[in-house]
């Protein structure tokens, strides 16, 4: 993320969608204003590189799941996620880069029908937890 603010109201729709971490790469800071009871709730973990910690996630058992617009993408409104997912989200100007894509089971994006051509990184990203709790809402 490039964006406190961003990463920030992820941090606080992760929360309300009872996450219990976020992983992250370069500068993280929450906004405590912004990100509210989630800052104080999730545990975040910076690392230098994504592939070596989603490797080990898909170890032990996580679907790798990115958000972004691809050629190959599934729709959200009709994608399953399984049980033990880990959504993975990209940078806000460049997104995932073709290595992390080349490391993920599945990629999802959001439809849109107007203008501009994609959501905000956090706005999407929240989309998605919700539609994940949606298909599991007993936790």
């Amino acid at each position: 993320m490039r964006s406190n603010v961003n990463l920030s109201r992820i941090a606080r729709g992760a929360s309300c969608c009872g996450l219990e971490r976020i992983v992250c790469t370069g500068q993280t800071k929450l906004e405590q204003r912004i990100a509210r009871d989630g800052a104080e709730t999730l545990l975040i973990e910076v690392h230098r590189t994504l592939p070596p910690v989603l490797k080990k996630m898909r170890e032990e058992g996580y679907r790798l799941v990115g958000l972004e617009q691809a050629s190959d993408s599934h729709d959200l409104h009709t994608y399953a996620f399984q049980r033990k997912t880990a959504l993975v989200i990209g940078n806000e100007r460049t997104g995932l880069t073709p290595e992390l894509l080349e490391l993920l089971d599945d990629v999802v994006e959001i439809p849109v029908w107007g203008m501009p051509y994609s959501y905000n990184v956090a706005t999407a990203t929240v989309m998605t937890l919700y539609e994940y709790c949606r298909q599991y809402p007993d936790g």
